[in-house]
C-alpha cells in the first residue's frame, strides 16, 4: 500500500499475486462444481436438465481448470523456492559479511579473544551479567573487558560500537 502525492491511497499488487488469486478463483469454480454435482446426486434434488454435450464440455472444463491449475501450482510453488533459496543465500552472504566486518574491527583494534568473545557477546544485546554466565567469569571481569573494548574502538557504550558496524554496512551493497 502507497499514498500518492494527492493524499490517495493505492495498492501495489504483483503479478504473480495477481496469477496466484486467479488460479485459485478456477481451481476453486471447478471444485464447486464437481462438488456440486455430487451433493445433487446424493440428496436427490430437482435440477433443469441440460443436454448431455452441454454437461460433459463443463465436465471437460472443469477438469482442464484443476490439471492448469495444479501445473500453475507447481509452477509457482518451485518458483517461491527457488526464491526462497536466493534469499537464504543472500543472508548467508550478509551474515558472512556481518563476521568478516567484525574480525575486520576486532582486528583493527587488537582485541584480545577474550574481549573479542566480550565484544560480540555485547553486540549481540547481551547484558554484561549474561556474558559473565556464558564466559564462567565475574561480571567485574566483563566490565573491565567491555571498557578496554570501547577505548580501543574510540567509543564510549555498547550504542556507539553497535552503531560503527551498522554504518560500514549501509556503506554500500553486500559483495558475494
Amino acid at each position: 500500500m502507497a499514498t500518492t502525492t494527492e493524499g490517495r491511497v493505492t495498492f501495489s499488487v504483483s503479478r504473480r499475486t495477481v496469477v496466484f488469486s486467479i488460479v485459485l478463483l478456477v481451481q476453486a469454480l471447478c471444485a464447486v462444481f464437481f462438488v456440486s454435482e455430487i451433493l445433487v446426486t446424493l440428496l436427490g434434488l430437482p435440477i433443469a436438465p441440460i443436454s448431455w454435450q452441454v454437461h460433459e464440455l463443463i465436465e471437460i472444463a472443469a477438469a482442464l481448470g484443476l490439471i492448469i491449475g495444479v501445473g500453475v501450482g507447481a509452477y509457482m510453488l518451485r518458483a517461491a523456492v527457488r526464491r526462497s533459496e536466493h534469499v537464504e543465500s543472500q543472508l548467508r552472504a550478509a551474515s558472512g559479511a556481518f563476521m568478516e566486518l567484525l574480525e575486520d574491527k576486532f582486528t583493527l583494534w587488537g582485541l584480545t579473544p577474550a574481549e573479542r568473545d566480550v565484544a560480540l557477546f555485547s553486540i549481540k544485546g547481551f547484558s554484561t551479567q549474561d556474558i559473565a554466565a556464558l564466559r564462567e567469569t565475574s561480571e567485574g571481569t566483563v566490565k573491565a573487558q567491555t571498557n578496554a573494548i570501547y577505548r580501543k574502538a574510540g567509543v564510549s557504550g555498547r550504542p556507539q560500537l553497535l552503531s560503527l558496524f551498522i554504518d560500514d554496512l549501509m556503506e554500500g551493497p553486500l559483495q558475494h
